[in-house]
């Protein structure tokens, strides 16, 4: 058994101690922080993920802060989402490319005021970019990593565990909107927001110190809830067409290529990076595109390389994530594919870990 190797360059979470008492069986790395995987098996923590709820320290997802006098123009040269009509109490799906149009992130956005924001970044080093831009651009705003660490608590029994420790304002929190809630004697920000489809929570714990007490109190409340630790689920995320920055897509891809072409909407006026590639692409059309796509077969191992794609012998895409799911007694797939073959219904062979598969693009993800 192969295991990581502690130092200051791999950072602990606030709560690291709850999540190895709880018994975590492996980790990823992610923003150079833990982020556990597994903690019963993939298929059991899908299933009680499904139908119970999990407590996820997904301190890994970083916030980069703008503060200052143009932190909002520095965010809206960021991304080519139109931020005009956001409020200080949402929170927006943005993706970030760069002067190509090429993805560097994926990030949540989260306005507090004109002159504050949080993003809270997929992995990869984005701070560095916004503070280049900032700098380039010579802005009056400070970027930085602050001490917010995200806890989420996901499930269809959410709502219930949430109310018991922050009380019943909770279940007023529209999706994609945040309420700042008290919490012994502090307060955080709490999203209904979480990477997975089944409903819940983001609780942005600012100071250290703070992660075990609320840890804890989730866990002694949701007792009788069955509430258990958890993480990320590769099956239910592919099932829900949760994508993946690094896996399913990379500065090599555009955000129309990932589906994502509702989010790039910049005003006339923008001074966004990559306006002006993404101004060509959207005349012509992307060359390929993400899509579900089921593997014929047992179970297959999920993907640590993608798999070639293929039409007639030809390469027409890849698979980049993978999974058997128990709930659709399929694999099921995320992969990116050429515009002549991207259809429903599609019959495509795929190169997997274990053989040659048939494979076909659906109409849809399985959510």
């Amino acid at each position: 058994m192969s295991m990581l190797s502690r130092s200051r360059r791999l950072r602990e979470t606030p709560f690291t101690e709850g999540v190895e008492r709880e018994g975590v069986k492996a980790y990823t790395v992610y923003n150079r922080m833990l982020l556990a995987t597994v903690f019963e098996s993939v298929e059991a923590d899908y299933r009680h993920l499904k139908e119970h709820v999990q407590v996820w320290d997904v301190s890994c997802e970083r916030q980069v802060e703008l503060k200052g006098p143009d932190a909002s123009e520095l965010m809206r040269r960021l991304t080519p989402r139109n931020l005009d009509k956001m409020q200080d109490d949402q929170c927006y799906y943005v993706p970030i490319v760069d002067e190509t149009g090429g993805m560097l992130n994926d990030p949540v956005a989260i306005k507090h005021s004109d002159d504050r924001w949080w993003i809270s970044i997929a992995d990869s080093d984005l701070l560095f970019w916004v503070k280049g831009l900032a700098l380039g651009a010579g802005l009056d705003v400070n970027v930085f990593e602050p001490d917010v660490s995200p806890l989420a608590i996901q499930g269809p029994k959410a709502d219930e565990l949430m109310a018991r420790v922050f009380g019943d304002e909770v279940r007023d929190i529209r999706f994609f909107r945040y309420k700042r809630l008290l919490f012994q004697g502090t307060s955080f920000v709490v999203a209904r927001s979480g990477y997975s489809k089944q409903g819940g929570y983001e609780v942005y714990v600012e100071g250290g110190t703070c992660g075990m007490p609320l840890w804890n109190a989730l866990f002694e409340a949701g007792a009788d809830l069955n509430v258990r630790p958890g993480c990320p689920n590769l099956i239910e995320r592919i099932e829900s067409g949760l994508l993946s920055y690094g896996n399913d897509m990379t500065m090599e891809n555009t955000p129309m290529e990932c589906g994502l072409g509702k989010f790039c909407n910049p005003t006339e006026d923008s001074d966004h990076t990559g306006l002006a590639a993404m101004k060509r692409e959207k005349e012509s059309g992307p060359v390929q595109q993400i899509r579900a796509i089921s593997i014929s077969g047992d179970a297959v191992k999920p993907p640590t390389a993608a798999w070639p794609l293929m039409k007639d012998g030809m390469k027409v895409g890849q698979v980049t994530s993978a999974a058997w799911s128990p709930d659709f007694k399929t694999n099921v797939a995320i992969g990116m594919v050429d515009a002549k073959y991207w259809d429903a219904g599609m019959q495509l062979t795929v190169e997997t870990s274990e053989g040659i598969r048939s494979a076909v693009v659906q109409q849809s993800f399985w959510n």
